[in-house]
């Protein structure tokens, strides 16, 4: 019988090993933590021992959970989240003046956010704290599901029952080119044939955009090659004004002027056309009062007649 069936779990060790987990290595950990190696190193053999199984293992340069590792993760989640649950209601009653949200998103949706719905947020509640990452769709959904964000903002998320998206609007794919490029003059709607002869540039496979692309390149039994990937949409901006070669993405923040030097070419691929973004959260999540406001002011904003046109390019 381990320690674990008689005794409840020490808070701290469990706080280092979800420190541990997130950074992938021991040495990480205790950094962010302000803590020496050893000392984190002890707090998880001890926890080995009260839980009475290996909880990481190494990989490559650094480790990863078991699967004990995995179910306690869970375990810890759950009762932080039914902490949360908890204190949300029990600030339910109160008018929401103080607390911390935390939003990921991807990098296409910045401008948007910290223009209008956060800066409109942080200017009527100045006491709530944000924090603010960008990240891939991969990313995103991991972080909202692992209620490690209360809210994501995203392009194309899987299907996936655990999560809930509050809100969609349109954000079709188009191929993105000077106005001087040959494909410019290509009777449109393209096909991703089309593209075929030209360079290309888009994000990197973790990326939901990239991943609709491929959906669409299976579809037309078509495969293009792209001679420059990257995780920044300003690259893929920079790359185009360039005079580099196309990109398949929606539309790119630009300067006026170097906006009228581009052009959005629209494609024949139905999949492309159906591309949208969504707002998501944890499926049975009670969002704290301060995050359960964000949202509600993200949305109204994103409700707003005229408003979901203007929406920035889609970057995850």
């Amino acid at each position: 019988m381990t320690r674990l069936d008689k005794d409840k779990l020490e808070t701290r060790r469990l706080r280092y090993f979800m420190q541990v987990l997130e950074i992938g290595s021991v040495r990480g950990a205790a950094g962010a933590l302000g803590m020496d190696a050893s000392a984190v190193s002890r707090a998880m053999s001890l926890l080995e021992a009260e839980c009475g199984a290996q909880l990481f293992e190494r990989r490559g340069r650094g480790i990863v959970p078991t699967d004990a590792g995995h179910l306690l993760a869970g375990y810890i989640r759950r009762q932080h989240s039914e902490k949360q649950s908890l204190l949300a209601q029990l600030d339910s009653i109160r008018k929401v003046e103080t607390g911390h949200v935390e939003l990921v998103t991807g990098e296409g949706y910045i401008n948007w956010l910290t223009r209008r719905p956060l800066s409109r947020f942080m200017r009527t509640h100045p006491n709530i704290s944000i924090d603010l990452r960008i990240g891939s769709s991969d990313e995103i959904v991991e972080r909202v599901l692992d209620e490690r964000a209360h809210i994501g903002i995203l392009f194309n998320p899987p299907r996936n029952e655990q999560f809930h998206s509050h809100y969609s609007w349109p954000h079709p794919i188009q191929t993105l080119v000077l106005r001087t490029h040959p494909l410019a003059q290509v009777a449109s709607p393209l096909r991703l044939s089309d593209l075929l002869p030209y360079v290309g540039a888009t994000l990197h496979h973790d990326f939901g955009l990239r991943q609709h692309i491929q959906a669409a390149e299976l579809s037309e039994g078509t495969k293009l090659t792209f001679s420059f990937t990257t995780t920044s949409f300003d690259a893929l901006g920079h790359f185009v004004l360039a005079g580099l070669g196309y990109s398949l993405v929606s539309r790119l923040p630009m300067l006026p002027a170097d906006a009228a030097k581009v052009i959005s070419l629209p494609m024949k691929s139905s999949l492309l056309s159906r591309g949208r973004s969504h707002v998501i959260t944890r499926q049975g999540r009670t969002l704290p009062p301060a995050a359960a406001e964000l949202l509600r002011i993200i949305l109204g904003d994103m409700k707003a007649p005229g408003r979901n046109t203007s929406r920035a390019v889609p970057r995850n």
